[in-house]
């Protein structure tokens, strides 16, 4: 890679560092994708000042000679194309030749989507004989519990790691907003619905009723090494309920629940970026994965005139 290519890439990572906080396994990500790029540019007798689309394209038939898989080829256009748009609004180009470039056709990421209804089907189930004070105590506290989790889940689209490690002094008074602590110790803030705020306070009440509330720092203690509900507890449970609701347990789990909590938001007009901070994720090219509820024409929006639509 010539010197003054890898001088371009270090402003570049450098912006990203600055103003968007990209994690270093992100910048390391970018660095390598653009020092791939760089260096075909200059086999090719070319640099990333006076490269064109046509070896951009390429770059991308080289990628797939050399088998790369469609996702990491997208993955190498987001790249590009963020570095293309840089140098661009730095006045180091006078073009950008990425700007018009399509990328590689990707297989659906989210096979297992559930629908509105399923996830109302499935609170709904969850929900009955809470409040039987006939149905013995450890099976309400464990519908309760799982009621809570559920409500939770589907209210914030946190990580399941995230939801069942959230610490009980999160629901002291009428919070309104949950400060989540996610990968790389990055903090966000979600919002907390009603809804999730009454199920978690019916889950705490029956502890304390019935006198099975052992305190201590976590809202969903368990008999455990962390100290709080191991995830694969919490997953069994949710495909017990899920074919006690009629619905296919195999296409139902935490991660799918995080999963429709996103698409029902962007079906619903929300924007990409929202959604991108609200799911924690650090780059927007993972939440976009999440188009696949949009039409071909907000897909394209999306893409072409949303302000990250291209960020890696």
């Amino acid at each position: 890679m010539a010197g003054h290519d890898a001088r371009l890439i270090d402003r570049f990572l450098d912006m990203l560092a600055a103003e968007r906080g990209a994690a270093r396994n992100t910048l390391a990500a970018y660095a390598r994708d653009l020092e791939d790029y760089t260096s075909f540019l200059a086999a090719s007798g070319r640099n990333a000042l006076d490269g064109d689309a046509s070896v951009i394209r390429a770059y991308l038939a080289d990628l797939h000679a050399r088998g790369l898989k469609a996702s990491s080829a997208a993955r190498r256009l987001s790249a590009l194309r963020q570095f293309h748009r840089f140098l661009f609004a730095e006045n180091d180009r006078a073009d950008n030749p990425a700007a018009a470039l399509e990328g590689p056709k990707r297989g659906r990421p989210l096979p297992k989507v559930m629908s509105v209804a399923d996830v109302d089907r499935l609170l709904a189930l969850v929900q009955e004989g809470i409040d039987d004070p006939a149905r013995p105590g450890p099976e309400r506290i464990a519908a309760a519990r799982l009621s809570a989790l559920l409500e939770l889940l589907y209210a914030t689209g946190l990580r399941v790691s995230e939801l069942v490690a959230l610490p009980r002094a999160a629901f002291a008074g009428k919070r309104e907003m949950l400060a989540i602590t996610g990968k790389g110790n990055k903090e966000r803030l979600v919002p907390l619905s009603e809804t999730a705020r009454k199920a978690v306070a019916r889950y705490l009440a029956l502890l304390a009723a019935l006198k099975r509330d052992p305190g201590g720092r976590w809202l969903f203690p368990a008999d455990s090494e962390t100290g709080y509900l191991p995830r694969q507890v919490f997953a069994r449970d949710l495909k017990r309920a899920a074919g006690a609701a009629g619905l296919d347990a195999g296409k139902v789990s935490p991660h799918v629940l995080r999963h429709a909590f996103a698409s029902h938001l962007l079906q619903n007009g929300a924007d990409l970026r929202v959604v991108q901070q609200l799911l924690g994720h650090a780059d927007i090219a993972t939440t976009q994965i999440y188009t696949h509820v949009l039409d071909e024409r907000a897909s394209a929006m999306v893409r072409d005139l949303h302000p990250l639509g291209d960020d890696g």
